[in-house]
């Protein structure tokens, strides 16, 4: 059975919250899925989806709430105080990004990358 929503009144256009957004994107993200299958689901066309996970991507203005890019950051220390440490980042295309950081610039690109205390 096909569940279909009227919407009454000019505006024909579905607006959707963040949080709408956000959870339709998750989805569109799941392993096995296809962004057409996902957006069929959503009453969307596949292009709005599209659309979105580019803008999501991008950090554009999508109505989007920020999400942390990078899960976690690991140091592992391979010397005395002083020294420069190597820093690993996984980036999400799987390329490994290594940095020989000091302690000081180590503690700055972590602030940087899980982005201000609230």
């Amino acid at each position: 059975m096909v569940e279909v929503s009227v919407l009454p009144g000019r505006e024909r256009r579905r607006k959707w919250s963040a949080e709408e957004k956000l959870r339709v994107l998750e989805e569109s993200y799941t392993p096995g899925m296809r962004v057409a299958d996902v957006a069929r689901r959503h009453g969307l066309h596949p292009n709005q989806l599209h659309a979105w996970r580019r803008q999501a991507r991008e950090g554009g203005r999508s109505g989007l709430p920020d999400k942390p890019r990078f899960v976690s950051v690991a140091v592992a220390a391979e010397g005395g105080a002083g020294t420069a440490e190597l820093v690993e980042i996984v980036l999400r295309n799987g390329r490994i990004l290594r940095l020989r950081l000091a302690a000081a610039q180590v503690a700055r690109l972590a602030d940087v990358l899980e982005g201000p205390a609230r």
